[in-house]
């Protein structure tokens, strides 16, 4: 129709002047510290992959043996014939691990988020989100039969302002920020709330990289919400999603939850492997060690670059204003054999455009020294 057709060219043709249109990239070895786009190598610096495992040949033989175990697709939705041992041993080692009642399996982040958010809410409740949360929990929350608001990022005190205490109040926030690498202050998260609130933590970049044998954001602040989302597709080094929680919202989520009754399940021999990555992830303490030293040591060669932005996690945003600088010291950098990409609004605010520069547990003080002398340079010679 010519309206579509009209309505298609002017967005796509506004987006190429603002400077923010995305493209794919092919790459190969693209879940390595070292890929190649048509045969020119780099070192990735823009990868989630940050104990170093999507690439783990020992992890790569547990997918294997999966297959070899229980085949290709689980077949079916979980409560049809999809549900197989291999998904009740990982629901089991995740609750084992984390401290809850149950683990409710979905096929990623974004489908967890908003089933928890659409199965949970109803219309007269109240939805607080940090402003910073994913898109996924924004949409589904404007989406969602609850009165959305939104607290400034990481301010205990406008939540507070926010609360209450007559109406059914769900708050979520995020354990780790993605764009920014912060933390959520989450013991005065807890403490804020009423007896009428719970707290629910999407903790996709803390789980594996913080917090005793890695359990993440929640473990390392000394708290339990009652409920935890966690990702595979970051420290896990696989795919997929969990909801974490008490065994009467698993049941709950799992009797109404629709991304999760109508969803093919995961494949058994993802599970079976995602259950493999959980033991690694608590036994192999030197992956996050190997974190430790290189944040020290990238905060250490360029904590005094305008742009620098300290954090405690892997994530190192290291912010250029606009989209255009971003783009053109990405280049730059790329051009010297290092990949980072070039973060732009609407996923950051208009103004902050950044290189989101991400450390792993496979890369060696060679690669930061040498990215960080490239970003000094590139830094002094590119002007807003």
């Amino acid at each position: 129709m010519p309206a579509f057709n009209s309505r298609i060219h002017q967005a796509l043709a506004d987006r190429e002047q603002q400077g923010l249109r995305r493209s794919l990239q092919v790459l190969e070895r693209s879940n390595q510290t070292l890929l190649a786009q048509r045969g020119q190598r780099y070192i990735n610096f823009s990868s989630n992959d940050y104990l170093g495992l999507a690439s783990d040949a020992a992890l790569a033989h547990a997918w294997q043996q999966g297959l070899s175990l229980y085949g290709c697709g689980s077949g079916a939705s979980p409560l049809v014939t999809g549900f197989s041992e291999a998904h009740q041993t990982l629901e089991r080692t995740l609750c084992e691990w984390l401290g809850f009642e149950r683990a409710v399996l979905f096929g990623s982040g974004f489908s967890a988020n908003q089933a928890l958010l659409f199965t949970l809410l109803q219309k007269g409740d109240l939805l607080l989100q940090d402003k910073l949360n994913h898109a996924s929990l924004m949409e589904a929350g404007l989406l969602s039969s609850a009165q959305m608001k939104r607290f400034q990022h990481n301010d205990v005190a406008h939540l507070t302002r926010l609360l209450n205490e007559q109406v059914t109040t769900l708050v979520v926030t995020e354990g780790v920020f993605s764009m920014d690498g912060d933390q959520a202050p989450l013991t005065d998260i807890q403490a804020a709330l009423g007896s009428n609130a719970w707290l629910a933590v999407d903790d996709a970049h803390g789980v594996g990289v913080l917090g005793e044998r890695g359990a993440g954001s929640c473990q390392a602040a000394g708290i339990k919400p009652q409920v935890l989302v966690v990702t595979f597709g970051k420290a896990f080094g696989l795919s997929g999603a969990a909801i974490l929680c008490d065994a009467a919202l698993g049941d709950y989520l799992t009797q109404f939850a629709r991304h999760h009754v109508y969803s093919t399940a995961m494949p058994p021999a993802q599970a079976h492997a995602l259950t493999h990555a959980a033991g690694m992830i608590q036994s192999e303490a030197w992956r996050r060690d190997k974190l430790a030293e290189l944040s020290a040591l990238y905060h250490e060669l360029l904590c005094d670059v305008p742009g620098f932005v300290a954090t405690q996690t892997p994530i190192k945003p290291f912010v250029l204003g606009s989209a255009q600088r971003a783009l053109h010291i990405a280049s730059a950098m790329r051009d010297a054999g290092l990949w980072m990409t070039a973060i732009r609004p609407p996923t950051v605010p208009s103004g902050s455009a950044r290189l989101r520069i991400t450390l792993t547990a496979h890369h060696t003080p060679q690669h930061i020294q040498q990215m960080a002398d490239t970003l000094k340079q590139c830094v002094e010679t590119s002007h807003e």
